[in-house]
């Protein structure tokens, strides 16, 4: 129950979180596997006394005696204590609640996976502690060493970043995935055809979500995928983008959309090695890239408007909307936007006029059309994100 950092860590970024606690001094810290929960915390809180459950030996005795906890505290006495890996000892959750009505302690709970803990921390999560969420790195996180390339091929999980050798990380990563996550949380019966259900989520990352063409390829039924796909939430390893409901009088596909929290890991779940600019995979990482960009700036800034996509039955589109319409953003890999781009956010407008239109590419200079839809560099986009001068 050390608190010393690990020297075989990767050098640690700077990060934009920093939780906070609630009245009653619990927060819980999610976020998917190694995006640098317990780094941060260790950064955060050097002295706190640490409950790590990747302790074979101690969680195990906490699995037999949750009160073990409670013990701990009443003898220790800390003023932070942090349970990292929390989802393996749900148990846990109830000794916590003692502590905080009978104890001076404050607690840290740290995981990975959500799914175990929906019912025995209800209460907690409902108004004891205040639910935080890391994600991989951001463009404000990498700051200079931001770049394209390698964030499309490597992804932004921290210590794959840097990677000289990213396909192994990531088979190392699926393979973890599969054993901590799957294998001994889930419970599944059916392993192969959930890894096969997971590499067809991955070459479909950021298209409309077909239950029934990825249940014939895994070789189950399209209920089952319904429930693969929320092991995949709950396990915090992707999300799905609902469609846009406007009460205007065009047909709107009303399918879901379901992303990867990391577009490396789903450049290596497609089966392409080295992503070319000018093709629909190039273009696909590109969106989700933007698109998770995005989804951190609102979770981390704690702002509440929710995102999704308009699509006509017509193939109009516009990849992703901010709040009830109040941002439009069409996501372009091209150096070159052209009109025929510009066609699905000209067609959004009439319905609902957005206060503001962008499109994010890779063109050199931002520039506003005739109309006023904005054109801008995604490293520009990004730095007005975080400025906070798109939302």
């Amino acid at each position: 129950m050390s608190s010393r950092l690990s020297s075989k860590r990767a050098k640690a970024f700077s990060r934009t979180l920093c939780p906070e606690f609630s009245e009653q001094g619990a927060f819980v810290l999610f976020g998917p596997r190694k995006t640098g929960k317990t780094t941060l915390l260790h950064l955060l809180y050097p002295k706190a006394f640490w409950v790590d459950l990747l302790d074979t030996d101690l969680r195990q005795r906490l699995e037999l005696r949750p009160a073990e906890l409670r013990e701990i505290v009443l003898e220790q006495k800390p003023k932070i204590l942090v349970v990292d890996e929390i989802q393996k000892v749900p148990a846990l959750v109830d000794e916590i609640h003692w502590c905080l009505e009978n104890t001076d302690t404050s607690f840290v709970l740290c995981g990975s996976s959500a799914r175990s803990l929906k019912r025995e921390t209800a209460g907690l999560l409902g108004g004891r502690a205040w639910r935080f969420e890391l994600f991989p790195l951001t463009t404000k996180e990498l700051g200079g060493s931001a770049r394209l390339d390698r964030i499309l091929k490597n992804g932004t999980i921290p210590v794959h970043y840097n990677s000289e050798f990213p396909d192994r990380d990531f088979r190392a990563y699926v393979s973890d995935y599969i054993e901590e996550e799957i294998r001994k949380e889930a419970r599944l019966r059916n392993i192969p055809a959930f890894f096969r259900f997971l590499e067809g989520a991955g070459r479909t990352s950021g298209d409309l979500i077909n239950y029934a063409n990825i249940g014939r390829e895994c070789g189950v039924s399209p209920k089952t995928v319904r429930e693969y796909y929320q092991i995949l939430e709950d396990t915090l390893i992707g999300f799905r983008l609902p469609p846009y409901e406007s009460r205007g009088e065009r047909r709107l596909i009303e399918t879901e959309k379901f992303y990867l929290f990391d577009c490396g890991l789903a450049r290596y779940l497609k089966g392409i090695s080295n992503p070319e600019p000018g093709t629909d995979i190039y273009g696909h990482l590109f969106e989700s890239f933007i698109v998770q960009e995005v989804r951190a700036y609102l979770s981390y800034r704690e702002k509440r408007e929710t995102l999704t996509y308009w699509r006509t039955s017509t193939q109009m589109e516009v990849d992703l909307i901010i709040g009830s319409g109040a941002v439009a953003i069409e996501i372009k890999s091209s150096e070159k936007v052209q009109a025929r781009d510009l066609k699905g956010l000209r067609s959004f407008a009439q319905d609902v006029t957005p206060p503001r239109q962008i499109v994010v590419c890779r063109e050199s200079r931002a520039r506003r059309t005739e109309d006023g839809i904005e054109i801008l560099p995604w490293e520009r986009f990004c730095a007005l994100l975080w400025a906070d001068e798109i939302v």
